[in-house]
């Protein structure tokens, strides 16, 4: 009898749960949303954030305010949210900071657990680019001028130790057996600016960075590191197709809640963000600057952070990368 009354007791408990579970999602969202950008405004990832959450309030009845916490390689805004109250009202767009911070940092303010995945948004392919001037139009051209010079082969700069030129280079390296010095600045602009200036050979970076340079000729693009061609600017190769298919990274925007957020709400998130990804609304912002709508399902969303979190994970270890944040 005592057996009997503890497990209508627990089955109880359980249909609540399932009960309670199910109205947040039906009445979820009933006052404003956060999403959190752990960037400083201006960038792809700010960008991103602003106009899918003006396309998905839209639907939802709701204002989706953008909050800014830049800081420590993204780790402020994202220990924010791991910390903040899993109801359903506050959300992070992350980038591939959410996958590396834990492998480049020896102190974390948050565990991976902490965060759930929502849904993919969209990417802005990095592409490898080096000033007019050099002698060499494609990757396998200047894979073989690095060869040429001997120990340290051609410069490369980059955004700093575990920032995505840095893993570039590793991929490169892996790849085809040459070697590139890492030349480290404080932002991928100023990388940029040293291309631009050709003091430094070659970097990778975001295509919504580097196409404006790219249409007025003072960059030459060597092969864009994402799987698909830009759809701004098609006549890209791709490292794939150049060859070099494990040299594969881009600069991503995606959407994670805290953990213990209601799965009812993570999947009618999601739903929404697959909704506008659709609409010529959000295309027509992302496309002409080189981001690339990325929709999918949430499981797919769930293999590809999982995918990349060990496959980046090896290539920081080899090549020793430590955050400098």
């Amino acid at each position: 009898m005592i057996f009997l009354r503890r497990l209508l007791i627990a089955m109880s408990a359980i249909i609540f749960s399932i009960g309670a579970t199910y109205t947040q999602g039906q009445t979820w969202p009933d006052r404003p949303l956060k999403w959190v950008v752990p960037f400083s405004p201006g960038g792809a990832n700010d960008l991103v954030a602003r106009s899918a959450a003006e396309a998905i309030a839209k639907r939802i009845g709701q204002p989706i305010v953008i909050e800014n916490k830049p800081g420590a390689g993204a780790m402020i805004g994202t220990d924010y949210v791991a910390k903040s109250k899993a109801d359903g009202y506050i959300f992070l767009i992350g980038a591939a900071g959410v996958v590396t911070n834990s492998f480049l940092n020896e102190k974390m303010l948050y565990a991976d657990s902490d965060l759930v995945p929502v849904g993919m948004i969209a990417v802005s392919p990095s592409v490898i680019v080096v000033h007019p001037s050099a002698p060499f139009n494609t990757l396998k051209e200047f894979v073989a001028h690095a060869k040429a010079q001997g120990k340290g082969g051609d410069n490369f700069a980059t955004a700093g130790s575990g920032s995505t030129p840095h893993f570039v280079i590793e991929m490169l390296k892996e790849a085809s057996g040459a070697e590139f010095t890492a030349i480290p600045f404080k932002s991928g602009q100023e990388s940029v600016t040293a291309v631009l200036g050709n003091q430094v050979t070659a970097t990778s970076e975001s295509s919504v960075v580097v196409l404006p340079h790219i249409k007025a000729g003072k960059l030459k693009a060597l092969a864009a590191t994402w799987p698909t061609r830009i759809s701004a600017y098609p006549s890209i190769s791709t490292t794939a197709e150049q060859g070099f298919a494990s040299v594969r990274i881009g600069h991503w925007a995606g959407l994670f809640a805290p953990k213990g957020t209601p799965q009812a709400i993570i999947e009618k998130m999601h739903a929404e963000i697959q909704a506008v990804l659709k609409s010529k609304e959000l295309q027509d912002r992302f496309i002409p600057g080189g981001i690339e709508p990325a929709p999918g399902t949430l499981a797919e969303f769930v293999k590809f952070i999982a995918t990349e979190r060990e496959r980046l994970g090896k290539i920081a270890r080899k090549a020793g990368m430590k955050s400098e944040h």
